[in-house]
């Protein structure tokens, strides 16, 4: 985990952060807006009766987490358990404030980091289960490629495959990343590894080939939101 001085914004900016951990992100860009662009048919049906277990990587205050749990319910007859986690252990005391579904838990976890891992194979196992039904990763790989490089990228989206049948992902594109270089400048800090990546202007199609050329296909693409991204479903296909 990161030191609490690394996770505060940079300068007088509140968008000049370096992990994403945006301290009012829902007041720009609602859940209920990313709820809009999901679609049933990104969701593959569920042929047994088994708890369906989610997780949301990057969930901040846990607005979103809260609305997809709501959302899920509209899709599935199955008792819906949702683990969040973000970096920020100051946005999770905010969600756990403010979490009213004793179905969702919320914890702080460094994805990169697996030594915390223990937080999330506790989940599993409390379910008795290896793996999660679903994982939400909506504008989070941009944070984890620009602070950990093309080969940090490639290894969380593995973790992503390792531990999900299913993956719902926003990737951010390059325009992204230079406006979060551009904003962390000008505040006085910076990203050390941003020259050094190589995986630019084709980073959404480099993460899509990434989970297609591994026994996942894709089942859906949403249109672009209104902050120009789109939502991606891909399912395990063994």
């Amino acid at each position: 985990m990161p030191k609490e001085d690394e996770l505060n914004f940079m300068g007088t900016d509140p968008g000049a952060v370096k992990f994403g951990n945006f301290i009012n992100y829902y007041s720009f860009h609602s859940a209920k807006q990313r709820i809009e662009n999901l679609h049933p048919d990104m969701f593959p049906t569920q042929s047994f009766n088994e708890p369906l277990l989610c997780l949301d990587i990057g969930c901040n205050t846990g607005e979103l987490t809260q609305e997809l749990c709501t959302y899920l319910e509209t899709v599935y007859t199955n008792k819906i358990y949702m683990l969040g986690i973000d970096i920020d252990n100051n946005l999770i005391q905010r969600a756990n404030e403010t979490n009213c579904n004793s179905n969702i838990t919320f914890a702080p976890l460094d994805v990169m980091n697996e030594k915390e891992f223990q937080i999330i194979e506790k989940f599993l196992d409390y379910h008795k289960r290896k793996t999660f039904d679903i994982t939400f990763c909506f504008s989070v790989t941009m944070w984890i490629h620009i602070n950990n490089g093309d080969e940090g990228l490639k290894k969380f989206l593995g973790f992503l495959k390792k531990l999900s049948k299913l993956i719902i992902i926003e990737p951010q594109p390059w325009s992204c990343y230079r406006n979060a270089q551009r904003r962390v400048k000008k505040s006085g800090g910076s990203f050390p590894l941003y020259n050094e990546l190589r995986i630019r202007s084709d980073v959404e199609s480099t993460i899509e080939q990434f989970f297609i050329d591994d026994h996942y296909k894709k089942v859906y693409e949403s249109i672009n939101s209104s902050w120009n991204r789109k939502i991606k479903s891909f399912q395990i296909d063994r």
